[in-house]
Order: structure tokens, then sequence, then C-alpha cells
């Protein structure tokens, strides 16, 4: 038996590569498939069953894709009602890979079709089980995204999550391998652990949704407090997984189309696209396509695009660095956007030679904004409510990226601020999106919240309720 976890940091998302005897399953599979079917050929195994914990909010899965490919059945947990053709367990429905058996526990309350799949190895004893979104390591799934499909409340979907919780999951042995979908990162859950395998005896000792002696009420109302409003991308990430989509291959060969700064222009203007510029915000900042937005692809990007770009058929035109072309378009296929319809071929070089207006945006180190604040400069934190609570440069207006458009109205329309986040990555993700709205009074602060703190800038953690709105 072989049970092998596929991490994608940027996602925080964990697929699962199980095989017996020749036979293998594939749980909650990422978009581009290839390397499950290489993996399975390698192994001289065939792809059986593709498991799926649930309808994925935050990224599109690759069932459709994978079944097409390799003539596996989709198999999701009861209740579930998608679009194609796939095998809709009943709760206990016992599924037989090589020696090994694959149970479906339905474990609804993060979403009504939530299935953990239990596995048990060739002897008959439990092993592991693949909890999706319903129990992370350190948390719980949460409960406020399913609630229209489901025609309830947050607090009906947390009681629902507790009593499968703790009927289904609890009772397992301590020593069985918890496999769950999301790590630390993701906006599925509000706490995880930064590890991604743990042993559910562990969990039991430290996850606070697990305590022994919680009440149903006590569980609601701490699964539900502090719940920040989900990207816009989720339901319609669910639409796309419950519905099916478009083959990558015919994304990719779209996306990858390399397009002169002439036609680069001409699309933009003609399309509406965003100019997505993915390269480090350092390069950014020197030069960059006007009104273009600038979310780096050595972060967090998937994620972010998101987060930020409203809809996912929104077409998107891309400044990338050379030789990144196909990872950028798979990554944002991961989250369903599918409409790129080019790159910018040289780049930002072959912009400037063509004679094209460039932006730049302007920065300061900690060290030159300590000067600054002295005088009483306006500064603007980007990063999160929590991170703020916690600590932050006195009379810092909070202004979450997550949320920036509803700050709007909140900076100023001549006086020159300062914007900061942790690092440097988030304040220039909020610097392009600011000019791409005709503010150009701002300086980005380079480095962030750390180099802040070093260069003796004063903090302090205490919030005025003013400033969060």
């Amino acid at each position: 038996m072989k049970v092998e976890q596929i991490y994608t940091g940027c996602l925080a998302q964990g697929a699962y590569y199980i095989e017996s005897e020749g036979e293998a399953a594939i749980i909650d599979p990422l978009r581009e498939v290839q390397p499950y079917i290489k993996k399975a050929k390698e192994d001289g195994a065939s792809i059986k069953y593709i498991f799926e914990t649930h309808f994925h909010a935050d990224f599109v899965s690759g069932h459709v894709t994978l079944s097409k490919e390799t003539g596996a059945p989709i198999v999701y947990g009861p209740t579930a009602n998608p679009s194609f053709d796939a095998i809709i367990a009943k709760d206990g429905q016992e599924f037989k890979l090589g020696e090994i058996t694959i149970t479906a526990m339905h474990t609804p309350g993060h979403t009504m079709e939530s299935t953990t799949y239990l596995l048990k190895d060739e002897n008959g004893k439990d092993h592991a089980i693949f909890s999706g979104d319903t129990l992370f390591l350190g948390d719980v799934g949460r409960p406020d995204l399913a609630q229209k499909a489901a025609h309830m409340t947050q607090e009906e979907l947390a009681g629902t999550l507790f009593d499968s919780l703790r009927n289904k999951i609890m009772p397992l042995a301590d020593d069985v391998i918890v496999y769950p979908a999301h790590g630390a990162g993701s906006a599925c859950g509000k706490s995880m652990m930064k590890e991604t395998v743990d042993t559910l005896g562990n969990q039991k000792k430290m996850n606070y949704a697990l305590r022994a002696d919680m009440t149903r009420d006590e569980f609601i109302e701490e699964v539900t407090e502090g719940l920040l409003p989900p990207p816009q991308y989720f339901p319609l990430n669910v639409k796309m997984n419950k519905e099916g989509y478009e083959d990558i291959d015919k994304i990719l060969e779209r996306g990858t189309q390399a397009l002169s700064p002439e036609a680069f222009e001409a699309a933009a203007n003609e399309t509406g696209a965003v100019v997505l510029d993915v390269r480090h915000q350092d390069e950014f900042a020197k030069g960059h396509v006007p009104r273009s937005i600038f979310i780096g692809l050595d972060g967090s990007f998937a994620p972010w695009v998101g987060a930020l770009v409203a809809d996912v058929k929104q077409p998107i035109l891309l400044v990338i660095p050379e030789g990144r072309e196909e990872e950028t378009i798979t990554r944002l296929s991961r989250v369903g956007f599918d409409h790129t319809l080019g790159y910018l071929k040289g780049g930002i070089d072959a912009w400037k030679e063509a004679g094209k207006e460039i932006d730049t945006v302007d920065s300061v180190n900690a060290e030159e904004l300590k000067a600054l604040v002295d005088n009483g400069v306006p500064v603007y934190d980007v990063r999160k409510e929590s991170e703020f609570k916690a600590e932050h440069v006195e009379d810092a207006h909070l202004t979450p990226l997550d949320f920036i458009n509803d700050h709007m109205s909140e900076f100023p329309e001549q006086e020159t601020f300062y914007v900061h986040c942790a690092g440097g990555y988030r304040s220039m993700i909020a610097s392009s999106i600011l000019k791409s709205r005709g503010i150009h009074n701002l300086v980005d602060v380079a480095g962030g919240f750390a180099d802040i703190k070093n260069a003796g800038i004063p903090v302090t953690d205490y919030v005025c309720p003013t400033t969060l709105k």
C-alpha cells in the first residue's frame, strides 16, 4: 500500500495518491492531471477511482478531466448532485482498491455533501482518514459557505458539523492518520496548523473544535466566531466543480499566445482585459504597464487573484517573467480563471522599446519612513485585521487588502500617504490597485512591518474602534 500526499503550497491544498496491487485512487486532484497519470504509470497501476470530498470552493478540481483521461469514475458522498456522471456513494459504502478498502463516511457540515474517506489496510485495520474540509489540523471547515445551497444558517451547518465530528470521526482510534484537504493559509478555515499530516489522537488533544467536554452550543459559537466574508470567487469555483469546465490543454493553448506590444495594447483596449503583472514587486515598482495590477507569482498568487479579481470570466493579459508562461496560466486555471488571452512577448523591456508609456511606484524603506512618521504622515496598513490587532504603527489606518475596494474613499485625495504590509508583497498589490483607480499620491514601504519594527518606529497593540470598518 502506498499513500502519498501531493501538497501545493500556494493553494495550501493537499491531493492524495493511493495505490495497492496495481490499482490507484486519487482524492481531490488539482486541475492539471498529468502528474497523477504519470505517477500511476510509473507504479504500473491503473487509476480506478477519483474521490471528491465535496464541491470545492477555493480551487477547481481536476476530477472531470482525470475521469475523461482515464475512464475512472468520480465518487461523491451522499446528497451530491453534479451535472456529470458520478457515483453518489451511500454512507458506509466500501470501495475496494487492491488489498485495501476505502469507506465513504458522510460528514456534512462544511457542505452537506461533505464526505470523509476512511482507509483500511490489507488487514482491515483503520489506517487513515481523508477528511476534506470537515477536519483540518488545528481547526475545522468553516460552516458558512454552503448556506444558500443547503437552505440553512451557518449556525445550523455548524451544528451539523458538530454531529459529524462527534459521531463519525472522534470515535475512531487515536493512531488513525488525518490527511486534510488544506493547511495554514487556506481561507476554508480560521486557524490551521502549518503541519499537513497528524494523528487523530493528537488532534483530539490540541484541536479546539474536538474538545471532549465541548457542548454543541459552545462548538457553534466558537466555530462561527470571527468568520470573515469568503473570497468572491468561491461560489464561482463551486459552480465549475459541480457543472464541469474546459480542459486545461485548451486553456494553455489560448493563454500562451505571445503578443507584440502593439497587439497586447490592442487586445487590452478591445476586450477590457485586466493586465496582470506577475513579476517580483521590485521589478513592478521600477516600471510597469499603466493601470496594470501586480500579483506576484512568488507569493500566494492564485488565492489573491481569486480574492481581488471579481469574475473568473474576466479576460486577462499577462506580463510574465520569461519561461514562466505555462506555470502562470496553470496556476490561474486552478482557481477558475480560464480566460487568459496571451502574454506580452519580450516583457516590459519590449514595451519600453516600442515607445509605450510606463508607470512606476514610489518607494521608501523603513528608515526613511521613520523620519516621516515623526512629522505625522498618514500610514495605511493593508494586512489582515488580526495582524493589525496584534501590533501596528501608532495612528496607522487599517485597510485590509482583502477588502480594499471597501476602503477606497478613506485614502487621501491630495496628501501623500504611505502603504505597508508585513513584507512588501501585499502592499505592492494594494499600490497597483490604487494606481489603477487613479490614486497616485501613494508611496510603498519596502520591507513592510518587519523592517518597520527593526527601524524603531513606534508601534502599539491598541486598536482604535474608529479605524476598523
